[in-house]
């Protein structure tokens, strides 16, 4: 057993002791009385901890870097399994689900970051726009919002594209802009037909295109500079 995994088993017994002496003193003085079976869901997410801890331990092995992935989506998996266990609260399961999502972004993106891959930002950006979709829907109960925001998915592959290119490829450059652009001019048009909040940021999405346009147009036009060979050209002609 290596010196380092000594230690993180000696800080997780440390913190399940802790756990145990806080069940028997404080928790009854506050009203909790939690059985210490309630605490299960913390093995889950010490696993989702030990694939995030790993790339931090181990940082002679690159490849564990991919742990990320995996990592962060089970931490969330062992947190509401523990806040449902402890306050007997499973409901929080229809309202926070997505937050599963969220994570799995969130994994792609830092292993995006650590190991300097830009195309894990790809679906980084793609799952993380989804689950903010499926977050507010779960929150709102506004699930009739999907006849507008599905537009939005585009939207996430387009700036997923822009991200991707870093501004040295023109062709995913130029398509993620046009995806980008068709989405929020879909989204404008889709929710104009509605009413309330929904008609009203459409209207205003087609108002600010509207000035971008009209502002584009009135645009200093700028004046070619000849080369040599023209102004030559024009002093023969004279």
């Amino acid at each position: 057993m290596t010196k380092k995994t000594t230690n993180y088993s000696g800080l997780f017994l440390i913190l399940l002791g802790g756990l145990a002496l806080l069940q028997a003193t404080i928790f009854p003085q506050l009203g909790w009385d939690f059985s210490f079976w309630r605490f299960w869901p913390l093995g889950i997410g010490a696993v989702g901890l030990a694939f995030i801890v790993a790339p931090f331990i181990y940082t002679n092995q690159p490849g564990l870097k991919a742990l990320f992935i995996p990592g962060f989506p089970v931490m969330v998996v062992g947190t509401l399994l523990l806040w449902g266990s402890l306050f007997n609260a499973w409901g929080i399961w229809q309202y926070f689900w997505p937050m599963i999502l969220l994570g799995l972004a969130v994994g792609f993106l830092a292993a995006s970051v650590f190991t300097r891959n830009v195309w894990l930002m790809i679906p980084a950006i793609i799952i993380g726009m989804n689950g903010l979709i499926f977050q507010f829907c779960a929150l709102t109960g506004l699930w009739g919002a999907w006849a507008i925001l599905w537009t939005l998915e585009p939207l996430a592959v387009g700036l997923a594209l822009l991200v991707a290119s870093g501004g040295k490829n023109p062709g995913l450059m130029w398509t993620g802009m046009a995806l980008s652009a068709a989405s929020v001019g879909g989204f404008a048009l889709m929710s104009v037909t509605l009413s309330g909040w929904a008609g009203s940021l459409g209207a205003i999405l087609l108002i600010v295109a509207g000035i971008g346009l009209v502002a584009r147009g009135r645009g200093p036009v700028y004046l070619k500079e000849k080369s040599p060979d023209d102004l030559l050209v024009d002093k023969v002609k004279l």
